[in-house]
């Protein structure tokens, strides 16, 4: 067995909307969208060189939004979080230099999702380690 690839699919009251979010902060486009019944039953953003958001709307058998961040590397994470405020997210932590060598910050979208949108991180890891305290 090997696995291909893994890929968030985040449950979302409003799976339309929800589109039109990803879409603006992260750049991306709609690649596929299928509905049933009247409900987005899957739908996918691609953003920059193939990276993929499944987005659903919530039915009986799932929990929107809650027990997962997404994590977002790239080159100017100050613009992302300001897009996602600006397309009505919450700040959860703003974007700063951390001691571990990333420029990060964190925001809520309005589906009750978490994104940490970062640099990458420079640091070895035994560097990383010492700056968080430790081991």
């Amino acid at each position: 067995m090997s696995v291909q690839s893994i890929c968030p699919k985040l449950v979302v009251e409003g799976a339309d909307s929800a589109l039109a979010f990803y879409c603006e902060v992260l750049g991306g486009r709609v690649g596929s969208r299928f509905e049933h019944q009247g409900r987005v039953v899957f739908a996918d953003v691609r953003v920059g060189d193939g990276a993929v958001v499944q987005v659903k709307d919530a039915d009986q058998t799932d929990t929107p939004g809650r027990g997962v961040i997404v994590d977002v590397l790239c080159d100017d994470p100050d613009e992302v979080m300001a897009r996602a405020l600006a397309s009505g997210a919450e700040e959860v932590f703003p974007v700063a230099d951390q001691p571990y060598g990333a420029r990060q910050g964190r925001f809520r979208d309005p589906f009750g999702h978490q994104w940490i949108v970062g640099t990458a991180i420079t640091m070895s890891h035994e560097d990383v380690q010492a700056a968080l305290g430790g081991g």
